[in-house]
């Protein structure tokens, strides 16, 4: 019988513009947020009693960067893997650390993703040829859309599955607007994203248009950063007191794309393409297996890399029917008041997306969230979390969270929450 697992301490670094000369290395950033996830247990865990590691990274650096990453905090001779699933890495890691604790390979496992980016956006190598990871992707696109090859790729894809959207649904530039508006709204509470001012429905029209209809500010960032969690077993959580912050991961599934992500000259050939359809069965998936569905969940924290692709996982996790992601914004139900809190971290519009980092980033922001940790920020009554982490190429990630009802009363371990940052500068110590 597969073994609970939970989430009992958590830590991440700022994320950052990439390329600032102040940014610490990636294997500096990962030993920050290792070890600020081992703290967060208050003392009642060392990095000692961690028996395995899984680490998450893309391009920051070669094969072995994992144990560069877990060697800057201890060399203690533990199985350390390294993953690498597109923007879907961090989740990945995360993951494959749930199955190794589910199954009883190891009680207390470490999953970190990092990340140092180059500035400006996604760099591709060569994505028409027969080779490249997007050569499906690509196919099925240009039977609809022309590609720019003077242009970033990836704001392409979403920027089509945008049109088509808007053309079948009705679907409006504005309503992706209110999206971004809403996200960097919720980042202004977020000590640790990349961006924290508010932006307007205006501003967010007037910036740069990258591909239409997507202009600057629906369009996340690259970004540097790290992310790590501590998950444990049952037995490992009561044996070391740590009740009352450990949040249960009730359920977590892993899909890849179905043979219709593909499907050419159709009305949604693009949007199937960019992983609505990954996404819907790894939902559907989820659901199954935990007897929970949307309705209930409080707070969800989603793969935003473009306002399109926020209004198209709506209707993937089943918070609305299949058209209505537009309208959903509009109503104000995911946002402080509605039904769900989408991105209370500011998503990856304004938090950042360092591509290692983020997936372990969502889980992070859920955990401070039903700990009831995140300050002005926080979501009123915060049950149950879902996530949703998307890579093309592709995979697609979904998690459901719950605090354990019957340790609600447990004090934590946990002496200082992370959940609004620390004052580095008392510290004597630069800003990560």
């Amino acid at each position: 019988m597969p073994k609970r697992v939970f989430i009992v301490g958590v830590g991440m670094t700022n994320f950052s513009k990439p390329g600032l000369p102040t940014t610490p290395s990636y294997h500096e950033l990962a030993k920050q947020a290792i070890e600020r996830a081992v703290n967060d247990i208050g003392g009642a865990v060392c990095f000692s009693d961690v028996q395995q590691a899984v680490v998450g990274y893309t391009n920051t650096t070669g094969t072995g960067g994992g144990q560069r990453a877990v060697y800057s905090v201890g060399m203690t001779g533990i199985p350390i893997y390294n993953v690498n699933n597109a923007c879907a890495t961090g989740s990945s890691a995360l993951f494959l650390g749930k199955q190794l604790v589910e199954g009883g390979t190891a009680s207390c496992v470490l999953a970190v993703g990092f990340e140092k980016m180059n500035k400006g956006p996604l760099q591709i190598t060569d994505p028409a040829a027969t080779d490249s990871p997007l050569h499906n992707h690509l196919a099925a696109m240009q039977t609809k859309f022309p590609l720019n090859t003077q242009g970033p790729l990836t704001p392409q894809l979403f920027a089509n599955a945008a049109k088509e959207h808007m053309k079948k649904y009705n679907s409006t530039e504005a309503q992706l607007h209110k999206i971004a508006v809403k996200n960097h709204q919720h980042s202004s509470n977020n000590p640790y994203a990349q961006f924290t001012n508010i932006v307007t429905e205006e501003q967010v029209r007037s910036s740069r248009m990258i591909t239409y209809p997507l202009t600057q500010l629906t369009c996340c960032p690259t970004s540097d950063g790290a992310a790590a969690v501590l998950l444990a077993s049952e037995d490992f959580v009561i044996s070391h007191n740590l009740q009352g912050q450990a949040v249960e991961i009730l359920g977590m599934t892993m899909q890849t794309d179905p043979s219709t992500s593909f499907q050419h000259s159709v009305d949604d050939t693009c949007i199937r393409m960019v992983g609505s359809r990954m996404a819907e069965n790894a939902a559907a998936e989820l659901y199954k297996m935990t007897g929970k569905g949307p309705e209930d969940v409080q707070v969800i924290e989603l793969h935003d890399c473009f306002a399109a692709n926020e209004m198209l996982t709506y209707e993937a996790l089943g918070l609305c029917p299949e058209g209505a992601g537009g309208k959903l914004v509009e109503s104000g139900d995911v946002t402080y008041g509605g039904r769900w809190v989408v991105n209370p971290s500011g998503g990856l519009l304004s938090k950042g997306h360092p591509l290692g980092a983020t997936g372990i980033a969502q889980c992070i922001e859920i955990c401070w969230q039903l700990r009831g940790e995140a300050g002005p920020r926080q979501v009123p009554e915060a049950k149950v979390g879902l996530t949703h982490n998307l890579g093309l190429g592709g995979a697609c990630v979904v998690g459901m969270y719950q605090l354990h009802e019957d340790w609600s009363a447990t004090p934590k371990a946990c002496k200082v929450s992370g959940a609004m940052g620390f004052n580095r500068t008392q510290q004597g110590l630069p800003r990560l």
